[in-house]
């Protein structure tokens, strides 16, 4: 799942200010409702400041892979949230090798263009009030859990 610090949320957003097109391909199918709401709920703050955000729906999404300014590309298990950090041995590796890049590239693209829905502001507009409120309430619901475990320090906070 896809619930990144708040100096995360501020690299993507800065990346996509200086025109870098960032974009996030997230899992789309409900498996854990409370994580996948929760990361819902950053959508908008996402999109209003240029990143793109699809959602894959052909399956259940495991992949944890970047390709970043098509020189290198990071793959393995590792989600960007706490609970993975957490809770889990997560590993990911980095891989500095341009062809390597893109041809993982091309395989999020064609993911994305085969398999994925683009959300728009839209698409958040239409979901109705209550069911954003559920996606706030479920972020909350996530930062009580963080601070109960005293875990994420202020990097968690808005």
């Amino acid at each position: 799942y896809f619930l990144p610090g708040l100096r995360f949320r501020h690299a993507l957003v800065a990346a996509a200010a200086r025109g870098v097109r960032v974009t996030v391909l997230l899992q789309g199918q409900v498996e854990y409702a409370l994580l996948h709401y929760a990361t819902q709920a950053l959508y908008g703050h996402l999109l209003k400041n240029g990143v793109r955000v699809c959602e894959y729906r052909a399956g259940f999404l495991h992949a944890k892979v970047a390709v970043v300014d098509a020189a290198w590309a990071t793959v393995g298990s590792s989600n960007i949230d706490p609970f993975s950090l957490l809770l889990a041995r997560e590993a990911n590796v980095v891989v500095k090798d341009a062809g390597f890049a893109a041809r993982l590239r091309m395989s999020i693209d064609r993911a994305i263009a085969q398999d994925a829905v683009e959300i728009t502001h839209a698409d958040l507009r239409r979901s109705g009030w209550l069911a954003r409120g559920l996606r706030w309430a479920a972020y909350g619901m996530v930062r009580l859990l963080l601070g109960l475990t005293r875990y994420g320090g202020a990097d968690y906070r808005e």
